[in-house]
This record gives structure tokens, C-alpha cells and sequence, in this order.
């Protein structure tokens, strides 16, 4: 608030049970409906689905897109837009793999699973980003937009395609070391179905880009 950066905050809510929208809408009444605009969808229909529904009520140039269970820490963000304009960036991305970043909470077959996911990336796709599966990032307006248009994956893979996609259409990407702690309440799901679409997901993007 004290930072001179115009800004609002959109959350977006696929019906989840666990009390957001309640919450939201508490945070609406104490700053505003200027700076917080909830803009709920009735049932879960997917990441891609949901960065295009808040693309819709964004205002402003640059969209910083990030878990709102606190597993990407609000702190890292003026890191995020001092990196970006000192490269004039189009994406900055949150990396768990580089400089200081690190994971918090996990066990260590979730450190292998993601840890092996992002090695086979790097040495099969050479993106020029050493994190590709974390969804903390900063993105110029146009080009998320863009980008979107291009994307087809769902589910684990898209983050990857991301950037993926944005190394393909000549985007600049810089990187800013982030901690990512995994959620307090609630459960994140990786099972084997997710590992088989992302190996899919994988092999697909090696064969098209």
C-alpha cells in the first residue's frame, strides 16, 4: 500500500469448501471493492480457465499471478517488480531452484518427484529457466495474454508450457529466488496420474517446440 505501485488484487475461487470466498469477501469490506475484487466460478473448471477469467477484470499492465494459501509468500513481490524493470522483462518467474530459493514442507519423495520433473525439462527442452513448474510469476499483461492463446496443456504440464511457449515467441524471462512453503491446511494431490499426464505433457512439448 505504501509502495506508490497502483494496484488491486483479483481471487479468483472455483467453489472450494475451505472458506476463501468468506475470507475474501471480509478483506473486500476492510479496503474496498477497488483493491479487492472477488470473482468467484461455480465449480473447479481449471488453472488455464481461471487466469483467463481474471485477465478479464485486470486493469492494469502487468499481472502478478500466485497461490493464495500463502505457499508464495507476498514478500517475494517487490522483488518481482524490481527485477522486472531492471531487465524490462515480459515474465519474471518465482525459481525454488536457483540462488537462495528453497522448499519447505515437503517429503522427500515430493522433493524427487519435483526435483526429476524439472531435470528431465531442462535437458529436454532447454528453456533458459531453471524452475518450470511453479506458478508464482509476474507477467506483462499482452503477453500472458498471448501466451494463453497458445497453450493447450492442463493440469501440471502448463506451467511448463508457459514457458515453454514464451522462449518459442522470443518473450524475455528473468528469475527471482523465492521460498515456497507448502500449505498448512488442506492436501496437495500428485499421484500417479498426474506423473503419467505429465510425462504425456512432456514428451508432447518435445515433439512441437
Amino acid at each position: 500500500r505504501f509502495s506508490g505501485i497502483d494496484f488491486e488484487i483479483i481471487i479468483i475461487d472455483d467453489g472450494s469448501p475451505d472458506g476463501t470466498q468468506e475470507v475474501a469477501q471480509q478483506l473486500e469490506k476492510i479496503y474496498g471493492s477497488d483493491k479487492i475484487l472477488l470473482r468467484p466460478r461455480a465449480k473447479k473448471l481449471g488453472l488455464g480457465t481461471a487466469y483467463i477469467h481474471g485477465m478479464k477484470f485486470a486493469t492494469g499492465n502487468f499481472i502478478v499471478i500466485m497461490d493464495a494459501d500463502l505457499s508464495h509468500h507476498p514478500k517475494f513481490i517487490p522483488e518481482f517488480i524490481r527485477k522486472q524493470k531492471e531487465g524490462n522483462f515480459d515474465i519474471v518467474s518465482g525459481t525454488r531452484y536457483k540462488g537462495n530459493g528453497g522448499v519447505y514442507g515437503w517429503d522427500l519423495k515430493r522433493k524427487l518427484i519435483s526435483r526429476g520433473a524439472n531435470f528431465l525439462t531442462q535437458v529436454l527442452l532447454r528453456p533458459g529457466a531453471s524452475d518450470l513448474t511453479g506458478s508464482f510469476r509476474l507477467y506483462r499483461k499482452e503477453v500472458l495474454q498471448k501466451l494463453m492463446e497458445k497453450c493447450v496443456s492442463k493440469g501440471y504440464v502448463f506451467q511448463m508450457e508457459m514457458i515453454v511457449r514464451a522462449r518459442q515467441m522470443g518473450f524475455t524471462i528473468g528469475e527471482v529466488p523465492i521460498s515456497f512453503v507448502d500449505r498448512v491446511y488442506g492436501e496437495s494431490k500428485l499421484g500417479g496420474n498426474e506423473i503419467v499426464s505429465f510425462l504425456k505433457g512432456l514428451l508432447t512439448l518435445f515433439a512441437t517446440t
